[in-house]
């Protein structure tokens, strides 16, 4: 093992970490110093040579695209509204979600000729999709609950993660369009990647493997 070259892997703090930690633990990464972290923000696995280092959900592709971390595992959501240079190496399957368009229920979105408003957190995700539908329209960044946006007639609809729909519907807010899937992702830095080829080929292939599995095994 002394060989073996440090890798350094960022956990989007929160939920995506939690069940990273698991499919981590589940592969025979040992993650219990992430377990029981208390305050602290790095850990160490001395058996596998591993860092793991806690930060937001923004700032993962920051650290791995600056090289300061080789393996990143963030949302998908946050890979589209970013667009940053890494490689994009393993749908981890957990974190589920979509991308959608949404707004009040009675309200016909697509009829008019009207400029649209779209409040939204994802202003490139928005931006992006409406102009693959060749439709031109203002998009206003929201920090809070977007879902507020429409009811107070901010804007006409929001593009936003949905994952039950709960949220939206007691808001009297429906989903037009979804977007797209959304699920947690291992990112990989590009340089990483060559200079420690060997060390980050075998925890991706030790987690997909283990993803195959249990997908077999629930399938």
């Amino acid at each position: 093992m002394s060989n073996m070259k440090r890798v350094k892997i960022a956990l989007t703090k929160g939920r995506i970490e939690k069940e990273a930690v698991n499919i981590f633990q589940r592969s025979g990464i040992d993650c219990s110093e992430v377990i029981n972290k208390g305050r602290k923000l790095i850990f160490h696995n001395e058996e596998d040579n591993i860092d793991f280092v806690l930060v937001k959900a923004p700032d993962v592709l920051t650290y791995v695209e600056h090289g300061v971390v080789d393996v990143g595992i963030v949302g998908k959501d946050t890979l589209l509204e970013q667009n940053r240079d890494f490689y994009e190496v393993l749908d981890l399957g957990f974190g589920k979600c979509k991308f959608s368009v949404a707004g009040p229920k009675n309200s016909n979105f697509y009829s008019g000729y009207n400029r649209k408003k779209i409040a939204t957190k994802y202003p490139n995700v928005a931006r992006n999709y409406f102009r693959k539908l060749g439709q031109d329209v203002e998009i206003i960044k929201i920090e809070g609950s977007v879902e507020l946006a429409p009811i107070l007639g901010l804007a006409d609809a929001i593009v936003d993660i949905v994952e039950t729909g709960t949220t939206l519907k007691e808001n009297g807010l429906v989903v037009y369009e979804n977007i797209c899937d959304i699920s947690a992702r291992m990112v990989v830095n590009v340089a990483s990647m060559k200079m420690k080829k060997n060390e980050i080929e075998d925890i991706i292939n030790r987690v997909e493997m283990q993803i195959k599995v249990e997908d077999i095994l629930t399938n």
